[in-house]
């Protein structure tokens, strides 16, 4: 599985309505409004690399409102919970 952590700038009327729609999103786990230099935090959880590709250009980044994006990708999982089981991507 990979995970990546979108960091969103959005505009400030829209913030509400686009962590909704995201909130509803399968690939998305997890949505949070944050303070600072960004507005959103989104967990992305994807099969492969071509599929976060496909999801995060082509559905994420169209969302109206978004003004900018910084997309991490994380290479290992620190937890005591297994994501794997949790968010099974079959």
């Amino acid at each position: 599985m990979i995970t990546a952590i979108v960091l969103l700038t959005a505009e400030k009327s829209k913030v509400h309505s686009i962590a909704e729609m995201f909130a509803d999103m399968k690939e998305i786990t997890e949505v949070y409004s944050i303070a600072g230099r960004y507005d959103l935090c989104v967990i992305v959880r994807s099969k492969n690399n071509e599929n976060l590709e496909d999801f995060v250009t082509n559905q994420l980044l169209i969302v109206e409102g978004i003004i900018n994006t910084e997309t991490l990708i994380a290479f290992r999982t620190y937890s005591r919970y297994d994501l794997e089981r949790m968010f099974d991507m079959d």
